[in-house]
């Protein structure tokens, strides 16, 4: 399930509700809406990495972005709301 939005604005209080991985995507709900995201086009490392590595992670004090300690990878969630493309 891929959501697609035009002139999508960053989120002023974002909930981060589930991630999750299925084959090449991470699949992000953030105030109840579903995001997907392949990971060949925002993470070579979250990509590449195995299941166990995928699943340990933790949000950022502030609660805008999830780091992955184990493969020190950081993602915002701004950012990754910015590369959604306008479409269908």
């Amino acid at each position: 399930y891929i959501q697609i939005f035009s002139n999508i604005s960053p989120i002023d209080k974002i909930n981060i509700d589930s991630i999750d991985f299925i084959e090449n995507n991470i699949i992000i709900t953030i105030n109840n809406k579903v995001y997907t995201w392949n990971l060949e086009k925002i993470s070579s490392k979250l990509l590449n990495a195995s299941d166990a590595d995928r699943r340990v992670y933790q949000f950022s004090p502030s609660g805008y972005g999830i780091h992955w300690p184990k493969l020190d990878e950081d993602l915002s969630i701004n950012g990754l709301l910015k590369t959604i493309e306008p479409g269908t």
